[in-house]
Formats: C-alpha cells, sequence, structure tokens
C-alpha cells in the first residue's frame, strides 16, 4: 500500500529503494524558498545502516504491515545490560532473545522485569521494540538535597534500577519511584 511522505511516523515500516526500512524520526520542514519536504531518518532492516532521506510531501512510499505482538520483558542474558534480552509471548508464552542490532542502547536502558512492550516482526524476524510512552522506575542513587536549597527547577542528576541516568528534582530520594519518558528520558513525576 503507498503512503505519502508527509504521513511517515516513527517506528513505520516501509520499502525504499528496494529494501525493508524502519523509520527512526521524520522531520517536516518549510524552508523560506522552495517547497516544504520530509526528512526521514531511516534504518534498513538487512545491512543496520542509518540514512536520512529527503522526500517532496507528495512522494509516496511504500508501506508494509508488520506483525505487532505484546511481549513481556523477562530478563538481559549477559546480566551486565548488553544484552541478548529476553521476551515472552503474552499469547503463546514462547520466549525470544533479541540481539543489540534490533534494540539500541536508548531503548535498553528502560527495560525493566515485566514490562510489557510490542515487539516489531516481519516474516518471522524481530525488526524492533517499542516500548511504553513512560515507564516507573525506583531511584537507586542520587545526591542528597542540600538544606540551603531554595525551591528552583534546578534538575539532580540520579541512577533508576536499570542502571539508567536521568536529571530529577532536588526533592526526589533514593527509594522513590519516579515517571521516565521512554522517548526523551524526562523526568514526568511521582509514581
Amino acid at each position: 500500500m503507498s503512503i505519502k511522505a508527509n504521513d511517515l511516523r516513527k517506528g513505520q515500516a516501509l520499502i525504499y529503494e528496494g529494501n525493508l526500512q524502519i523509520v527512526i524520526g521524520t522531520d517536516h520542514v518549510k524552508p523560506g524558498k522552495g517547497p516544504a519536504y520530509v526528512q526521514a531518518k531511516m534504518k534498513n532492516v538487512g545491512t543496520g545502516t542509518i540514512k536520512v532521506n529527503r522526500f517532496n510531501t507528495s512522494d509516496k512510499v511504500e508501506d508494509v504491515n508488520i506483525d505487532k505482538r505484546k511481549m513481556q520483558f523477562l530478563y538481559d542474558s549477559s546480566g551486565h545490560g548488553a544484552g541478548p534480552w529476553v521476551f515472552m509471548d503474552d499469547e503463546t508464552y514462547d520466549q525470544l532473545e533479541l540481539d543489540a542490532d534490533v534494540i539500541d542502547k536508548d531503548q535498553s536502558q528502560w527495560l525493566k522485569d515485566g514490562i510489557e512492550v510490542s515487539v516489531m516482526v516481519f516474516d518471522g524476524k524481530a525488526l524492533g521494540v517499542e516500548l511504553p510512552a513512560s515507564v516507573e522506575l525506583e531511584i537507586t542513587d542520587t545526591i542528597d538535597q542540600p538544606k540551603s536549597a531554595t525551591a528552583t527547577n534546578q534538575l539532580k542528576e540520579a541512577t533508576v534500577e536499570t542502571g539508567a541516568r536521568v536529571r530529577v528534582p532536588p526533592f526526589i530520594e533514593i527509594g522513590q519511584v519516579v515517571k521516565i519518558n521512554t522517548e526523551t528520558g524526562e523526568y514526568l513525576g511521582k509514581a
């Protein structure tokens, strides 16, 4: 099925230049002179290379239907965040291992035991993982708030239970659970 380049979205699969590609990000640009265009950052599934492609807004691309399976994250086989990561299909209870070429560091840092994700599958091969919009994680390390600190919107460094580093408000302490945006890594609030 053909779709307009203007309708490209992150996580979408398509056939471009004869290869299966996954859209990593898009940017709609309207320069001062000339027509508007779409810049799409795409990952070639076969080679793993990432390339930025420019499309006119009226260009058509070939969309591919991929299967999205609900799976639960079980554990990291390496034990230190390097993968492969093991997931279990919620319906069949089959287990699936995904390597670092499928899940990048930006995504794997938010994987917590029991978290529900969507694994994108095409022709029996896992292409990627869609994380929930936010996750709730416990703070395992941070500095104490200074007694003389005033109410400002300055943030401090903290480490969450998955090992990821985040910036949180000064009143957040070790042991508290916070909500984090999985796309940007931003603190959203207490859980």
